[in-house]
């Protein structure tokens, strides 16, 4: 079935244009809720977080409407990552989590996302499900059977204890200084409590929301405001998250970032799995170092919750991506940035070796990565004068490289990526690909 509204990661859009309005809101609950309803579920309990974007109030407000009147009772948490937002879906055996979030996107866009009762995103089909519903999502069940909303007063605490427990229990944090960016997001007010209360020594920067601020100049998709602040702090290592806390990035003492695929390269040599799910943008390094240990790799459709549907098919539990979601099921049933962060603390206090000790046997091949906005009613699958650049960027690189084109899940752009141990010659390619459309 095909899918009109939901993208790579839910609905996402610009507030205020359809789809991100409040009367769409109020569908979308009403159309979930029903969907629930027929899947046998008896008096649906629905869990909704959002991240600290003013639009969220609004969609808030819209999501618990529509829920309402199809007959789900409602619970209400504010602002929550993610991650925590599956957890406590899973943890409360609600029906459905909700998120209200566009993750990395600045604070005028926002978006709508949904987790299993197991806490896990839901597949292609569902979502299809619930846009079937969309037409027949008006009015509202008896009055008797409308849903209850409250408020969960203690959900920050919950997820702050849940975040802790994944950190073994003979070690400690105590010795080190952290930076932890926040990116005025969802984790504002539970990132720093995590690793303080595991003994670290916490200087925090992005967490200060005023709902307008969000990812802007801070957190995982700005890292230099990190690595300023683990600088001036001496800090031995530094944490930024993103808008809703589901990925991360980690800066060492010297500011040295250390991005997606070279995290989930550690986590497995140190882990040893039988195999780790990456996905189409995965660094070749890292698919030719894991192979050359005897693991085997897999690469996904880009997006988490593709990594996370190849990794519940194999049996595995590592998997993740370079923009830093990362998947460890065996703590987490979805991405995690607070998670992932405390692995990879473990892995310093446990063997007592700088995460660049650890990842010398591996060199990334640059990667350039454009962003091409194409103009209304250009195909670039048809476009003749893309295909010839295409074909002459795949011969020059003769197998010494990656070229990878896809269109975006949450931007209306075509994103070209070019790999090659010669970043000039990278750059160059990646480059003819993009005049050509443009």
């Amino acid at each position: 079935m095909s899918r009109q509204y939901f993208g790579t990661d839910g609905v996402r859009g610009r507030v205020g244009q359809s789809p991100i309005v409040p009367e769409f809101g109020l569908r979308l609950g009403h159309a979930a809720g029903r969907v629930l309803r027929k899947q046998g579920v008896d008096r649906p309990a629905v869990l909704i977080g959002k991240d600290t974007r003013v639009s969220g109030y609004m969609l808030e407000a819209a999501l618990e409407c529509g829920f309402s009147a199809a007959g789900c009772d409602v619970v209400l948490v504010g602002p929550l990552p993610t991650p925590g937002v599956a957890y406590l879906t899973r943890a409360l055996r609600l029906d459905l989590g909700v998120v209200i979030s566009a993750s990395h996107n600045p604070y005028a866009d926002n978006g709508i996302k949904f987790f299993s009762a197991a806490g896990s995103k839901l597949p292609d089909a569902w979502e299809a499900e619930v846009e079937a519903e969309l037409p027949h999502a008006e009015g509202c069940v008896p009055s008797e059977q409308l849903g209850k909303a409250r408020r969960l007063d203690d959900a920050a605490g919950r997820y702050i204890e849940f975040c802790k427990s994944t950190f073994p229990s003979h070690l400690t944090l105590k010795g080190l200084r952290l930076v932890v960016d926040c990116a005025h997001g969802a984790a504002y007010h539970i990132a720093p409590s995590v690793f303080h209360e595991l003994g670290a020594e916490v200087v925090s920067i992005g967490v200060q929301p005023d709902g307008f601020n969000i990812n802007k100049d801070v957190g995982a998709t700005a890292p230099d405001a990190l690595i300023r602040a683990v600088r001036a702090n001496h800090a031995d290592y530094g944490v930024a998250l993103d808008g809703d806390a589901d990925r991360l990035q980690l800066v060492d003492g010297q500011g040295r970032l250390f991005n997606g695929d070279e995290l989930l390269y550690l986590l497995a040599m140190d882990r040893r799995p039988a195999g780790v799910v990456g996905t189409l943008m995965t660094n070749l390094a890292v698919e030719q170092a894991l192979q050359a240990q005897g693991m085997d790799f897999v690469r996904a459709a880009v997006g988490d919750r593709y990594v996370l549907e190849e990794l519940l098919a194999r049996g595995w539990q590592l998997g993740g991506e370079g923009s830093g979601h990362i998947l460890l099921l065996d703590r987490h049933t979805t991405g995690d940035g607070i998670v992932a962060a405390l692995q990879m603390l473990e892995l310093v206090v446990r063997t007592g070796r700088t995460l660049g000790e650890q990842l010398h046997s591996v060199r990334l091949y640059p990667q350039t990565l454009l962003n091409v906005r194409l103009p209304d009613g250009l195909d670039w699958k048809t476009h003749a004068g893309f295909a010839r650049a295409r074909a002459q960027v795949e011969g020059s690189i003769n197998g010494s490289g990656r070229v990878l084109i896809r269109p975006s899940g949450t931007e209306p752009v075509l994103r070209i990526m070019v790999e090659h141990a010669d970043p000039l010659i990278g750059n160059q390619s990646a480059q003819m690909l993009a005049d050509a459309l443009r």
